[in-house]
């Protein structure tokens, strides 16, 4: 596969119109590209990408549909189904309506580029970096969170024992 870095182009007129009169209230999805736009771009990825042979999917999209493949705890073949029938998940990757998706192998192809390019770290970090940039997140703020707090001890045999607090 190879990569030829892409300007992203805005969102389709017709995506864009469907989008905005399914969800006249808003979407999640629709406000993060309209506030924070798409956050990845190709060249983040371009050293996980030959320069020769035949071009693969834009990986600023994989990237993004793998962050709300985990947001909603997809598999993969679901997550290539919601690319292909979800309005707000085109909108946000800026697709036709009558986008036909890709397959789903595609996704665990880009998690093994992205692990054996020790990539991994960066799909957070840019998602963390262009809401910082936008003011939704502070450096060293205090974040809230619904987990339970949990706290791990270390027995002698090395094994761990975990308590929730």
């Amino acid at each position: 596969m190879s990569l030829s870095p892409q300007s992203i182009n805005p969102v389709p007129s017709e995506t864009v119109r469907v989008a905005k009169a399914a969800f006249p209230k808003g979407n999640p999805y629709l406000t993060l590209r309209d506030e924070i736009g798409p956050v990845f771009d190709d060249a983040d990825f371009q050293a996980l990408f030959s320069v020769t042979g035949q071009p693969g999917l834009p990986p600023w999209r994989l990237a993004l549909v793998t962050v709300l493949q985990f947001r909603e705890n997809l598999s993969d073949r679901q997550a290539a189904e919601a690319v292909r029938s979800r309005i707000d998940w085109k909108y946000l990757l800026g697709l036709d309506l009558t986008d036909e998706g890709f397959d789903f192998s595609v996704l665990s192809e880009f998690r093994d580029r992205l692990m054996a390019g020790e990539l991994e770290h960066l799909l957070l970090d840019k998602l963390l970096q262009c809401c910082q940039n936008k003011g939704l997140v502070k450096a060293r703020g205090q974040q809230r969170t619904d987990s339970t707090r949990v706290l791990v001890h270390r027995s002698v045999n090395s094994s761990s024992v975990i308590h929730a607090a």
